[in-house]
């Protein structure tokens, strides 16, 4: 099983490794650098050896190592001088994973802005295109979205839809989060949902373009479009649904994420325990 966090890069980008390492993690995912902001300072060569050195001399897979896009590029969005910041800040995202040998950069899709689904797909799809030109060894994963208003791809065929217009296809992948389905309206809550949810997915999308799963549970109600994550087993969807989930993944390896909150409830060392019981 091939399971971890997503990790603070706090004093240093190397320090993420370590982070995983004491988190007792065999995969994890990090924002490369301020993911709420519009400016990051490049990356120096030593800095990525060192991030590339940790990790190879550890015993986590790069294979199960990703990236997560900043919070502010919007890429379906119908606003010329947003859309473009935003293909050009994921361009130098994608440089980034690129020379710290990171292999997927998961991205939102974005919010069309009340200019209808049709028009965001297009406005997406042709930024992803953009973005896939440049010559960087990094796949983009498409993340399913929680159903919020004027966003895309929280439908699993429209997923596929976008996922079908990006090229070329071995530049892209899918990410799919627990939560974010669930709150769409896919229910995971019993062995027998998930595995329906899971089969699904893979006769629209295909499980074997799916390279990492972010396993959160949900404070938000089946098909409530309310994107808050959860502690493993203490949210709407619970213990079963989720072990099952997990049991699917394992047996596909692919690489598990928790996006899990830190609070009084739970810290991190505490989601992996869980997680770990319930595989």
């Amino acid at each position: 099983m091939q399971i971890g966090l997503h990790v603070s890069i706090s004093g240093s980008i190397d320090m993420a490794v370590d982070n995983a390492i004491k988190r007792e993690c065999s995969a994890f995912q990090i924002f490369t650098r301020n993911p709420r902001s519009w400016f990051a300072k490049d990356l120096e060569p030593e800095e990525a050896k060192k991030f590339k050195d940790k990790l190879e001399s550890s015993q986590i897979d790069r294979m199960a190592v990703c990236a997560h896009m900043p919070y502010l590029p919007n890429l379906s969005s119908p606003e010329d001088d947003g859309y473009q910041k935003s293909i050009k800040s994921m361009i130098k995202e994608v440089e980034r994973c690129d020379k710290l040998g990171i292999p997927y950069l998961v991205t939102h899709l974005g919010s069309h802005k009340g200019s209808g689904e049709e028009n965001g797909i297009r406005r997406l799809t042709d930024a992803l295109n953009q973005v896939a030109k440049t010559k960087a060894d990094v796949v983009i994963l498409l993340e399913n979205t929680a159903g919020q208003k004027n966003s895309v791809g929280s439908d699993f065929k429209q997923l596929a839809e976008i996922f079908s217009k990006c090229k070329p296809p071995k530049k892209f992948g899918v990410c799919l989060d627990t939560c974010h389905a669930f709150v769409a309206g896919y229910d995971l809550k019993t062995k027998a949902s998930a595995k329906k949810t899971m089969k699904e997915f893979d006769d629209t999308v295909g499980i074997k373009n799916l390279k990492i799963l972010h396993l959160n549970d949900s404070k938000g109600e089946l098909n409530s479009n309310r994107d808050r994550h959860n502690h493993i087993g203490l949210g709407e969807i619970g213990k079963e649904g989720l072990g099952e989930i997990i049991k699917i993944m394992n047996n596909n390896k692919i690489p598990i994420v928790l996006e899990t909150p830190i609070d009084e409830i739970r810290d991190d060392f505490g989601n992996i325990k869980q997680a770990k019981k319930l595989a």
